[in-house]
């Protein structure tokens, strides 16, 4: 090889050995903040523990203002990282489900999640990381893109964390707590299908792709050994 084709694949390993510590490199300002928003959990629980609501609103607020925030950060300044794109969801859903359990127990408080929707919650999130983790295993699928309905679910949960917050603060009618209960119920048994139906149908086009790309691999290899 010449010393030009000897410089140029030594350029091409050092631009992509940048773009993957660009990529992997965890110590941005928006995983400070994604961090910083997972170390509020255990606050969020004490404050709920001595039933000190308003203080835990403080702290369901700032942390759902931190990953507006962080997601910004990262979008604007170009501070985007795989570790963040994992780190993100792992602190929303690590919020939601000790808030949905912290809430379940009775403490005395006027109102409480119902046992029943929790359990439920917490039986979807399972169901949907066992896939994930035997997708990974079998498939190689690392990513899965969020459907619409799984984002009015996490929406619709957080809304409800809120309502029943709000509620052993404020005087509320019984109504708007159980009707979140319900809506919450609804969406996540709906989004628990939708997304045993996506993945069946994920899956199947990228088997479809890998066996379009093994075939135009086949036929260039064919074509090569014709012109032979």
């Amino acid at each position: 090889m010449s010393p030009k084709g000897k410089e140029a694949r030594k350029e091409v390993r050092q631009r992509i050995r940048r773009r993957v510590e660009e990529k992997m490199r965890p110590l941005t300002l928006p995983n400070f903040i994604t961090l910083t928003r997972m170390a509020m959990v255990p606050f969020f629980v004490i404050a709920i523990s001595h039933r000190d609501y308003r203080l835990a609103i403080w702290i369901f607020v700032i942390a759902g203002l931190t990953d507006a925030f962080d997601g910004f950060l990262a979008r604007r300044m170009d501070m985007k990282s795989r570790v963040g794109a994992y780190l993100d969801p792992i602190a929303d859903k690590m919020l939601i489900t000790v808030a949905y359990i912290a809430l379940t127990f009775p403490q005395g408080q006027a109102v409480a999640i119902p046992v029943w929707l929790t359990i439920l919650a917490l039986f979807r999130d399972f169901v949907i990381m066992l896939v994930a983790g035997v997708l990974y295993m079998v498939e190689g699928l690392r990513e899965f893109p969020p459907s619409p309905m799984g984002k009015a679910t996490t929406f619709t949960q957080v809304a409800t964390i809120a309502v029943v917050l709000l509620a052993n603060v404020f005087q509320m009618p019984f109504w708007i707590p159980s009707a979140f209960f319900y809506l919450s119920f609804f969406l996540v048994i709906a989004s628990a299908f939708n997304y045993i139906y996506r993945v069946s149908r994920f899956v199947e086009e990228e088997r479809q792709a890998r066996r379009e790309l093994l075939d135009e691999a086949e036929d260039v290899e064919n074509v090569e050994t014709f012109e032979r």
